[in-house]
């Protein structure tokens, strides 16, 4: 009985470790989509602002109702990776913009980048 008692005990500390591996593991993939999903909604905002300055970094801050109480914000930078051979106004440019997207989780900082291109059609002050 005594033996058996052991094993038991043995198995049940064995089992509690895994499942709170389990619950870190949950709790860390639910920050990450939570902060994916973050990032594609600040990208959708960037792609669709043609009033963005070259080469400046942009950053801010979630808002907590949005990230479940973590604190989470962004920095981002707009780049012009191509440009017509004679840049004139109306012709088309292509521009990269970068996306880091950061949140506290543990009290590390933990980040991704996220990076996505558009075309933008040449206006007089981007000569």
């Amino acid at each position: 009985m005594l033996v058996a008692s052991t094993v038991m005990a043995i198995a049940i500390v064995g089992l509690l470790s895994c499942i709170g591996g389990a619950t870190n593991t949950a709790a860390r993939l639910r920050d990450y989509d939570r902060a994916a999903l973050l990032a594609r909604l600040q990208m959708n905002e960037l792609l669709a602002d043609q009033d963005i300055p070259q080469g400046r970094i942009l950053s801010g801050a979630f808002d907590p109702r949005l990230t479940g109480g973590i604190q989470a914000g962004w920095e981002a930078r707009l780049t012009t990776v191509e440009m017509p051979p004679n840049p004139a106004v109306g012709q088309p440019s292509l521009e990269r913009i970068v996306l880091q997207v950061w949140w506290m989780a543990g009290g590390d900082r933990r980040s991704f980048t996220l990076d996505a291109h558009r075309t933008r059609i040449l206006r007089a002050g981007d000569l």
